[in-house]
């Protein structure tokens, strides 16, 4: 069988792997807190017919050796965790981070998970709770009878009490970071889990020790830029059809060979 063939078929299998990555970017233009992805291609291993500076002959070593390559995978799919664009809603429990950090999640079982997406609402106890009701941590509460809610950039949460002349300050929201983001696991819902490659959360208030502060009434919309994604589009089309080109032209030289020999 072709070698070609091979090959060619591990470039269209990365390349549709790529145009996957890039078709979840463009579908989560509008996600709130949703950070892009990247594929990060690499070539596999090679077929060492003559070693780079083997013996051609007793007094001489081959200058680059006859290495053959057998094709390209994807190694990894990688977070952008750049800003996204700011936008205000003037809703006063949404919230966006201006800088480093991820909001913290408590989840049903326990554990804790991450997000950027600041959309955030009341339970029926009065709790700040994500979209799909898992509480915020450290838990604020915030009182039926709690008027003009303010959330100030280093997490603080107050608000005006009914009966109150002085404002009555109900909790802090912290924030955590991690030494590599792109090390964390997205599992769905606009949130992560922590693992051993993003390393431990180091938590802290809001604008304090490099961590970003909070804005009020804003949300962190997606980084995908669209016209980027449009023209990696293109071109991951370009690479698969070249490809496709490649199993073509092999499929033609061994219909040559089976016919005229």
């Amino acid at each position: 069988m072709m070698s070609a063939l091979w090959v060619s078929k591990t470039g269209l299998a990365a390349q549709d792997t790529s145009l996957r990555t890039i078709s979840n970017n463009l579908a989560n233009v509008s996600t709130v807190g949703y950070k892009r992805e990247r594929a990060v291609f690499r070539d596999l291993l090679y077929q060492i017919q003559e070693q780079p500076g083997g013996l051609s002959s007793q007094d001489t070593t081959l200058p680059s050796g006859l290495q053959l390559g057998t094709g390209v995978e994807i190694g990894a799919t990688q977070k952008v965790f750049t800003k996204g664009d700011l936008q205000a809603t003037d809703q006063p429990l949404d919230l966006a981070i201006n800088g480093r950090g991820f909001f913290q999640i408590a989840m049903p079982d326990g554990s804790l998970a991450y997000t950027r997406d600041g959309q955030f609402q009341l339970s029926e106890e009065g709790d700040i709770v994500t979209a799909e009701g898992y509480r915020l941590e450290p838990a604020v509460n915030i009182p039926q009878d709690a008027q003009s809610i303010t959330i100030a950039s280093d997490g603080t949460v107050s608000a005006m009490l009914a009966g109150s002349t002085t404002v009555t300050q109900l909790g802090n929201i912290q924030v955590a970071d991690f030494v590599n983001p792109a090390g964390l696991q997205a599992i769905g819902g606009n949130l992560f889990r922590e693992t051993p490659a993003s390393g431990a959360p180091l938590t802290g208030n809001p604008n304090s020790n490099g961590l970003g502060g909070l804005l009020q009434g804003n949300l962190e919309n997606s980084n995908v830029n669209v016209v980027e994604e449009m023209v990696n589009m293109v071109s991951t089309q370009r690479a698969y059809e070249m490809n496709s080109r490649v199993v073509s032209t092999a499929d033609q030289m061994l219909q040559f060979v089976t016919q005229n020999l």
